[in-house]
């Protein structure tokens, strides 16, 4: 997911964003429906709720090993009560809470993660939690094909590039007195120099290291990875046709490897497709 990516619900724009592989809501946002003028003391009247405080610390316990239980506890103690006020800030600061999330200035507001988002949402309409699982879904799906597409195409450029690199192989590396045998050697030989150059290892080497995975080296390579990948399999097919040796070859084309990935991952656009 984009960051601060929106989705409209019965009217109301909500914000989310990612954090690692885990999606975050503007609880703030959700408030809105419920009382636009003042979402903030929403958010405060529902944390004050003996059962939301007992949710939090729950989920915090599940996923949050640096969680503060005995002030957690201090907490539990006094929610429910008339005079038991707890904010978001102070809910983080004091237990060291990781499932809400306090942002200031542009975009600011309080952020949960989904499960606790959803619980709010909940807590300030069902109905309005049901649109909002609607459109979080149809989101996720528009991603997952738009990430799905991007895949493919870059699978397919490196195929194609492949196939130049091999036809590059088999007219200046091969001769044609070679044993079939022989011949896979060699493309082997040379697909290796590329995991090299890119990777630091060989097929092999990836393969002993992680005999669980399935598939190869290349199908667990990063998005940025897949693009140099497919670059210098181009370049190598000319560095072959120009009679290069193997040795030179790869010094040359893991020089160029690592000035591409680092134009790449300081790339805003790779990460925007991301």
């Amino acid at each position: 997911m984009k960051k601060n990516t929106t989705i409209n619900v019965k009217g109301t724009d909500i914000v989310l964003f990612s954090k690692g592989s885990e999606d975050y809501v503007s609880i703030t946002d959700i408030a809105r429906f419920k009382n636009a003028a003042e979402p903030k003391d929403i958010v405060k009247n529902w944390m004050r709720s003996r059962t939301t405080v007992e949710f939090l610390g729950l989920w915090e316990k599940i996923h949050n090993p640096n969680f503060k239980g005995v002030e957690f506890d201090s907490f539990m103690f006094e929610a429910g009560s008339n005079s038991f006020v707890l904010s978001p800030t102070k809910w983080i600061d004091t237990t060291n809470a990781i499932g809400i999330i306090s942002k200031v200035g542009s975009g600011g507001g309080t952020y949960a993660h989904l499960d606790i988002a959803l619980e709010f949402a909940s807590w300030v309409s069902a109905e309005f939690k049901i649109y909002m699982l609607v459109e979080f879904k149809r989101l996720k799906a528009d991603e997952n094909v738009r990430l799905n597409l991007e895949w493919n195409l870059q699978r397919t450029l490196s195929k194609v590039n492949y196939r130049i690199h091999t036809d590059a192989i088999k007219e200046n590396l091969i001769p044609v007195t070679l044993s079939k045998d022989k011949i896979n050697i060699i493309y082997t030989d040379e697909a290796d120099l590329l995991n090299m150059a890119l990777f630091g290892e060989t097929a092999k080497q990836w393969r002993d290291a992680n005999p669980t995975s399935k598939g190869n080296m290349r199908d667990y390579a990063t998005l940025e990875q897949l693009v140099v990948l497919s670059n210098l399999e181009s370049i190598n097919s000319v560095f072959i046709n120009q009679g290069l040796a193997q040795h030179t070859r790869l010094l040359q084309i893991n020089h160029i490897a690592i000035t591409q990935m680092k134009s790449l991952l300081g790339n805003s656009q790779i990460k925007k497709i991301k």
